[in-house]
């Protein structure tokens, strides 16, 4: 398995964020592991807080801190200049540093060099750090799941970490497989399929949930759309390698246009589910549709429900909200699977 490591308990870097959709990666990290974040910093200017501790570099050390993350992404993705002095005090202050930016920290030469000197590592996620196979397609033991979706930022991630979560607390045996750079930054391993080489994308999720125990499930996170005339090739590459038993799809309630791509409406969802099970089905001829989610926060409570209500009706498969309602009736599907 192909893996960017990080070493927790993290400290989260919240730069100057004026709200949390510009520290999305923090809010989720805390969300998601709490119990691996013990310390924020923020500048002066900054008007989110997480609710940790805010700590120095050096405070944070003390108390157990082992990397620094980047829990927010300026415009472009790019590396703001005045950062660059924060980054060498953490590394000093005897820290790594893990980044989802666009920018690779090991390219930036005043950051390699203290790097080079404290024996710190720089965990740019973006990046991957294994070269790999094509896809082969062989059966493999196992049980796996795959969210997938209806367009781009519906839920997909969200949703895998919820089944995931519910799976723990039912003692059944999993992993979640983070395959995005927020969802490498919440687990500490994964790999960015999306800065994989087509060729090898299926190789690449073969490797990452690869042949495990009969009565394991890799719990995968999807990328993009089968429908997105810009990142399908993507969502086709996770389709193949995960060998998926399961898929969960993902989509929110009354988006009908896909996200800024003019003139592409999101498609039906007798098409959605076809052409994802006609897809994965290369690979693994069982799959089945193990459910539905949701995104309902711009409904009102009655109106979600009676949305979900619908859709289960309509499709007979069981349809969350993973936030209003939990996943707990997907899960029961996989439970006896």
């Amino acid at each position: 398995m192909s893996q960017q490591q990080l070493s927790a308990p993290y400290i989260i870097f919240l730069g100057d964020a004026k709200d949390f959709l510009m520290a999305k990666v923090a809010k989720g990290m805390v969300h998601w592991r709490p119990e691996k974040c013990i310390a924020q910093m923020r500048l002066p200017a900054a008007k989110v807080n997480l609710g940790l501790p805010d700590m120095t570099m050096k405070q944070a050390v003390a108390a157990g801190a082992k990397t620094f993350i980047l829990g927010l992404a300026p415009m472009g993705g790019t590396l703001p200049s005045s950062w660059v002095p924060i980054l060498k005090e953490a590394m000093e202050a005897g820290l790594d540093i893990a980044s989802g930016l666009h920018t690779r920290l090991n390219q930036v030469d005043d950051l390699v060099t203290v790097a080079q000197a404290t024996g710190k590592k720089m965990v740019d996620v973006r990046q991957p750090s294994l070269n790999f196979d094509c896809g082969t397609g062989l059966r493999r033991p196992g049980k796996r799941l795959l969210t997938v979706g209806s367009d781009c930022c519906v839920g997909k991630m969200f949703t895998t970490l919820a089944i995931h979560q519910e799976m723990q607390h039912r003692n059944i045996a999993s992993t979640f497989r983070a395959t995005g750079q927020t969802g490498i930054l919440i687990e500490g391993s994964g790999i960015p399929v999306d800065a994989i080489v087509s060729d090898f994308i299926a190789g690449a999720v073969e490797q990452l949930c690869s042949a495990n125990d009969e009565h394991h499930w890799d719990v995968i996170e999807g990328q993009g759309s089968l429908f997105h005339p810009a990142y399908a090739g993507v969502s086709l590459g996770l389709l193949h390698g995960a060998q998926a038993d399961a898929l969960v799809l993902c989509h929110e309630a009354g988006r009908t246009q896909m996200d800024e791509i003019e003139g592409y409406p999101v498609a039906d969802f007798e098409t959605l589910i076809e052409t994802n099970l006609k897809h994965g089905r290369l690979t693994n001829p069982n799959q089945f549709l193990a459910g539905i989610a949701l995104n309902t926060s711009a409904m009102s409570e009655p109106e979600a429900l009676a949305e979900l209500a619908r859709y289960e009706a309509k499709y007979g498969v069981p349809v969350v909200d993973p936030v209003r309602t939990g996943v707990a009736k997907i899960v029961d599907i996989l439970e006896h699977y």
